[in-house]
């Protein structure tokens, strides 16, 4: 009698750990979208190339990576690590490192344009075409 109560009691509490059921959450759309804006530079003369136009062409390109890297930051943040050494209570090696990543989707350029030895780019994300395409994608 006492082995079939252990057995059951058993059963039910292997039962009550294991779980099938799934939760979903609504997400429900905000009030206001907010427009974030990025600005990236690039230096024209320290760009790989043989002729000034495609010095030029190299700065465009590394101001609109550099506007996607700051957009990016915006949206996902930025990742620090820093480590610090002393030696008899001297400072002696101070280091820090900084990384961005992520995925942006729904930007676009609103203007690049030379600034005196730079080229800067400006790029924008409409929040709200953002929470669209996650929509679009079944990821809402």
């Amino acid at each position: 009698m006492f082995r079939k109560i252990w057995i059951v009691g058993l059963a039910m509490m292997l039962s009550a750990c294991s779980s099938t059921s799934v939760t979903r959450y609504q997400v429900e759309e905000p009030e206001h979208f907010p427009v974030l804006h990025a600005v990236g530079y690039a230096i024209v003369d320290v760009q790989p190339g043989p002729s000034k136009a495609e010095k030029v062409l190299q700065a465009l390109r590394a101001s609109k990576l550099d506007a996607y890297r700051e957009l990016t930051e915006q949206v996902y943040g930025q990742s620090l690590q820093g480590a610090t050494t002393l030696r008899d209570a001297v400072q002696t090696n101070n280091q820090l490192q900084a990384s961005v990543d992520g995925m942006v989707r729904g930007a676009r350029v609103v203007r690049s344009y030379p600034l005196d030895n730079m080229y800067a780019t400006e790029l924008e994300l409409d929040t709200r075409v953002l929470f669209d395409l996650y929509k679009l994608q079944g990821a809402l």
